[in-house]
């Protein structure tokens, strides 16, 4: 069995030497084969240097990486590396050392009981309280209650899959923070597993505040799409036919006074009607336009400025 460790970053030169040396000797302990796939985010320091100084000493199928021309952000790396990846388990983790790769084992453990992708939980979490942790915790609320998977932790990076479930997904913006909802809504079993985490020792955090807006708004994108993807028009259409609907009745309305009094003065009602019908007609276009959308498969392009051990 081939085990894929998916490792995104961006910036991270003095942690890699040290997380490797834990990958390698984890997988060692367990009679893992592996290949780390080390996916560089348009970093700005040597971490690719780094990576390529580690391969070296390892045999070529072990240590590969893809180093982006630009940052792209953490969905385009794990779409990249998901799409690399060789493995019968697919494992990503964080490359600033606050995932433990000694947590690898359970994590397998976890995923054979029959499971299709495990997510890992910091149930004992070391970041900030008032800038991670409680939002952290009100952001996981909020994604449980709206997408019905009850999870402590789904922004945690350190999480293990089957190749199937890895590869069905459709990683973009912000959606790494909602691949166990993606899974799930793609039938896929899921569950989740306690890991340690530990205090960042090098570098800086790569997130902030706006993460959590984004994260907002990326969801309410994955309800939408889920309800109404294939079929837009229900949702535009709907809102366009009630709108044209009460369009159309005050202007009846008016009809009805002019024709009894012979004279019709504007009005904000009437100008309200006739408002009403030209924006109902405007959600039917955009309806129809997104039913012509979904009829369209586009191919989300990066550039690949150098690799190490992948063609």
């Amino acid at each position: 069995m081939l085990i894929s460790i998916v490792i995104p970053l961006f910036n991270e030169e003095e942690s890699l030497r040290e997380l490797y040396s834990s990958i390698k000797k984890v997988c060692g302990e367990n009679s893992y084969s592996y290949e780390a796939i080390f996916v560089d985010d348009g970093s700005t320091d040597k971490s690719f240097d780094v990576i390529k100084e580690i391969s070296v000493s390892e045999p070529a199928e072990r240590v590969k990486s893809i180093s982006f021309g630009r940052n792209y952000g953490k969905s385009a790396a794990l779409s990249v590396g998901f799409a690399q990846a060789q493995g019968d388990y697919i494992i990503t983790m964080d490359a600033d050392l606050q995932d433990d790769p000694a947590a690898i084992p359970e994590l397998v453990k976890k995923l054979e009981e029959g499971f299709d992708l495990v997510s890992g939980w910091k149930k004992a979490r070391v970041d900030p309280v008032l800038t991670k942790n409680i939002p952290s915790k009100v952001f996981n609320w909020a994604v449980s209650a709206m997408s019905g998977l009850k999870l402590h932790d789904f922004n945690c990076g350190f999480k293990i899959y089957r190749k199937d479930t890895a590869k069905s997904l459709d990683i973009y913006g912000e959606r790494h923070r909602f691949l166990p909802v993606l899974a799930l809504w793609n039938g896929y079993k899921v569950s989740e597993c306690p890991v340690p985490h530990h205090p960042r020792i090098y570098g800086k955090s790569k997130f902030g505040i706006n993460r959590f807006f984004n994260g907002a708004f990326d969801l309410a994108t994955l309800l939408f799409l889920k309800k109404y993807m294939r079929s837009p028009l229900h949702f535009f259409g709907m809102i366009g036919l009630l709108l044209i609907t009460l369009g159309m009745g005050i202007l009846g309305y008016f009809g009805v006074i002019w024709v009894i009094e012979q004279a019709l003065r504007i009005r904000p009602l009437l100008v309200f009607g006739i408002a009403s019908v030209i924006v109902g007609v405007q959600f039917f276009s955009i309806g129809l336009i997104g039913e012509m959308i979904t009829n369209i498969v586009g191919e989300r392009k990066y550039t690949i400025k150098k690799t190490i051990g992948i063609d």
